[in-house]
């Protein structure tokens, strides 16, 4: 039974990391980290149609990352966790210490 959980939340996890694995998906939890916005907001931050933008919010909701609000013509949308910003802090600490790693190798 351990087990069974243990790859349970192992694939929980994997569906929100996937979820975040695009660059979009990224420009917009950090958008949202900010405060939340609307999809139009979002559609000119992220310079592309809103039928993409959508599908990218859809997979993000999907994995309960985002909620949304309708409210009147338009739906907001925010994080649905307040860590999201650490997450991030934590992935440019990874990233920082790879470019240095990279520039000690090649100087």
């Amino acid at each position: 039974m351990k087990d069974e959980a243990i790859r349970a939340r192992a694939a929980q996890r994997a569906a929100v990391v996937k979820a975040l694995a695009h660059p979009t998906r990224l420009m917009i939890a950090e958008s949202l980290a900010e405060g939340e916005r609307c999809v139009c907001e979002l559609t000119e931050l992220i310079g592309a149609d809103m039928s993409t933008v959508s599908k990218h919010l859809t997979l993000m909701k999907a994995v309960g990352l985002i909620e949304g609000e309708k409210r009147g013509l338009n739906v907001y949308y925010q994080l649905s966790c307040p860590c999201f910003s650490d997450f991030l802090r934590c992935v440019d600490l990874i990233t920082r210490k790879q470019a240095s790693s990279l520039r000690r190798i090649a100087g």
